[in-house]
C-alpha cells in the first residue's frame, strides 16, 4: 500500500542537522565551562584570602615571639653582667653534675649488667 499522508515519515538527519547540533552541544559545553573557570576563580580567591590570613596571624605570633626573646636574652644578659661569679659557679657545678654522670654511666655499661632487665629472668 501507498504511504498516506496521515502517517509521518520518518527522516534520517542530514549533515547539516548534525553539525548544528554538534555546534549546539560544544556553544553549551563552552558556558558550562565558563561557568567553572567562573567559579574555580571565586574559590581560588577565597583561598587565597584565607592563607592571607593565616600568614598575618603566624607573621604577627611570630613578631611577638621574637620581641619577647629579645627582651628574655636581654634581661638574662644584663644578670650575667651583674653576677659573673654566680653565673661561672652555676657553669661548674652543671659541668661537675655532668661528668659525674658520665662516669656513673660509664661504670654501669662496663659491668655489663647493660643487659639485665627486670623482665629478664636468666
Amino acid at each position: 500500500m501507498a504511504d498516506t499522508p496521515s502517517e509521518p515519515k520518518s527522516r534520517l538527519p542530514t549533515q547539516s542537522d548534525v553539525g548544528d547540533g554538534l555546534e549546539k552541544q560544544v556553544a553549551q559545553l563552552k558556558r558550562e565551562i565558563a561557568k567553572i573557570n567562573k567559579s574555580l576563580a571565586a574559590r581560588a580567591g577565597e583561598a587565597a584570602d584565607q592563607v592571607n590570613g593565616w600568614y598575618d596571624t603566624a607573621s604577627d605570633r611570630t613578631s611577638k615571639a621574637a620581641q619577647s626573646l629579645r627582651s628574655q636574652a636581654h634581661s638574662v644578659s644584663e644578670v650575667v653582667k651583674d653576677n659573673p661569679g654566680t653565673v661561672s659557679s652555676a657553669m661548674l657545678l652543671g659541668g661537675l653534675i655532668g661528668f659525674a654522670l658520665g662516669v656513673v654511666f660509664a661504670q654501669w655499661e662496663a659491668s655489663g649488667s647493660r643487659y639485665k632487665h627486670w623482665y629478664d629472668i636468666r
